[in-house]
């Protein structure tokens, strides 16, 4: 999976307009918003990338592909199962019919840990 797969096509070109050196204000009249929207979707987006602020947005960016985060490829979004691929009850087994676990990960801020 790649980093930008976590992201919305909003996120993402909020994403590479930070990396291209923008202000909230020029963002915002990019996408067409105001600067307050804008800061939620960096919000999220540091959020789900791991970052704290604009500087490491932008450096995360750019290792991890920069000007790729562009094409098509990276904008479209993730293929949805159809009808048939998704198992009736009656071909299921046992197992399949039990509710499935899902397993959180805690995100520890590295400022906690080395205190």
């Amino acid at each position: 999976m790649q980093p930008c797969d976590r992201l919305t096509a909003k996120e993402i070109q909020v994403a590479m307009l930070v990396w291209e050196g923008q202000t909230n204000r020029e963002i915002a009249n990019v996408v067409g918003t105001t600067e307050q929207v804008i800061k939620n979707y960096l919000r999220n987006t540091f959020d789900k990338l791991g970052v704290w602020s604009r500087l490491e947005l932008a450096l995360y960016v750019a290792a991890h592909g920069g000007a790729r985060w562009r094409s098509p490829l990276a904008l479209a979004p993730a293929p949805v199962p159809s009808i048939k691929e998704i198992p009736a009850p009656a071909q299921m087994g046992k197992n399949d019919q039990e509710t499935p676990r899902v397993s959180y990960k805690t995100k520890v801020s590295p400022r906690l840990i080395s205190a």
